[in-house]
């Protein structure tokens, strides 16, 4: 019976492209601040090692370490943010507070409905007055 080859937990290259996933940043702009081509960028995420000096170069554009990156784990970084999800679930509720009263607001719709009509009617007032003029 065969069993399928697991992937390496320690793929360097993939827990570059991992991290640089998660901070939003595309392997041209990576390769830019690197002096590097995407192509270089690319081939380097598809390797298991890569050499320590390039490490400390991408960990420090990426804002991290080159021991971070090692120790980077997919399955850690999911657990942060839903405990941190969770823990914030229960909290967004209780910090609502509404300022909106409906009460005040039918009352302002009935205002604007009073001057609108006072308006009409004046404007009719004014209809007739010319129109007894024009007689």
């Amino acid at each position: 019976m065969e069993t399928a080859a697991k992937p390496s937990n320690n793929h360097i290259g993939r827990k570059i492209s991992r991290i640089r996933e998660l901070r939003g940043i595309k392997q041209e702009t990576l390769a830019d601040e690197l002096g590097l081509s995407q192509q270089t960028i690319s081939r380097m995420e598809q390797a298991e090692e890569v050499e320590n000096d390039l490490l400390e170069k991408v960990a420090k554009v990426l804002g991290t370490t080159s021991d971070a990156i090692k120790n980077f784990s997919e399955e850690a970084v999911i657990n942060i943010i839903s405990s941190t999800l969770n823990d914030n679930a229960g909290s967004i509720n209780n910090n609502c507070s509404f300022t909106f009263n409906p009460i005040d607001k039918i009352v302002e719709l009935y205002d604007e409905k009073v001057a609108l009509l006072e308006r009409l009617l004046q404007a009719e007032k004014e209809k007739v007055e010319l129109a007894k003029n024009s007689k």
